[in-house]
């Protein structure tokens, strides 16, 4: 039985949001042009956003929906192994997130998509604070990144190696007829 379409949805929107604001956050720190850091700095800051209120939805869905269970391949330490591993993406993202709204708004920086929907920031310019989460944010991408990593190559493995089904409950993004969901 796979994820519910709902489920993957939220799966496959953070993993687009994710492949988007790792290279933009790498890149804008470049030597570039003003005017193309300012759009990278934009568009990283709304994304960020997005992410941050699709990461919580997820987490409430997640809350309140029960994944499917996993196939007998599955090891008692492996699901252990995997439990932690989400558990560690969705904290991480949570915390890049909000790591990075502190060090904007902290810093007093606009986050231009919230001002636009009238959304005003939640806190205060404090440069020490603003610091503080720019190196929680600096360091916690690379644990996030590695997650990552680690996440994707269990897919990897699962798909390519053992062949048990575990990918396919999360793959496509949209469950294909007649195939079985959870709700």
């Amino acid at each position: 039985m796979g994820y519910g379409v709902v489920a993957r949805l939220f799966h496959w929107t953070t993993v687009l949001l994710v492949l988007i604001l790792i290279p933009v956050g790498l890149i804008m720190t470049l030597d570039l042009p003003r005017a193309t850091q300012n759009q990278l700095f934009t568009l990283h800051k709304g994304l960020g956003a997005v992410t941050l209120a699709v990461v919580l939805l997820r987490v409430l869905w997640r809350l309140f929906n029960k994944p499917p269970g996993l196939p007998a391949s599955v090891t008692a330490g492996q699901a252990r192994v995997a439990g932690l591993v989400h558990f560690g993406l969705y904290a991480l993202l949570l915390v890049m997130a909000a790591s990075g709204y502190v060090r904007v708004v902290a810093g007093g920086f606009p986050i231009e998509l919230l001002n636009a929907m009238g959304i005003p920031p939640l806190i205060g310019k404090n440069e020490w604070l603003a610091g503080v989460a720019k190196e929680v944010h600096a360091l916690t991408k690379y644990g996030l990144i590695a997650l990552i990593a680690v996440h994707v190559g269990a897919a990897v493995y699962h798909a390519r190696v053992k062949r048990d089904g575990v990918v396919e409950r999360m793959w496509p993004p949209f469950a294909r007829r007649g195939q079985a969901v959870q709700r």
